[in-house]
């Protein structure tokens, strides 16, 4: 339990952020899932899908959500795959 007034806002307040961060995070693998969905059984949109998904990982990167390596792996990941279809 905290013990002063300020702890306790800092309590408030970390437990927004991490809603929100769980939230991003979720949306962000939400959308991974259905760039590689479309790249299995939509080839044609898989594109659009991956621009999205890049896009997703730079702001999540930009947000702090994630590394910035761990997003330029990702992305570097999802473009292979995309080659790998054509």
């Amino acid at each position: 339990m905290a013990n002063s007034r300020s702890a306790e806002k800092r309590i408030l307040v970390n437990k927004k952020k991490r809603a929100l961060n769980a939230a991003n995070k979720s949306a962000l693998r939400t959308t991974i899932k259905k760039y590689e969905a479309a790249l299995e059984h939509d080839p044609a949109n898989a594109p659009a899908h991956l621009q999205k998904a890049i896009k997703a990982l730079d702001q999540a990167a930009a947000k702090g959500l994630i590394h910035k390596n761990a997003a330029a792996r990702k992305k570097s990941r999802l473009t292979k795959n995309l080659a790998k279809q054509a």
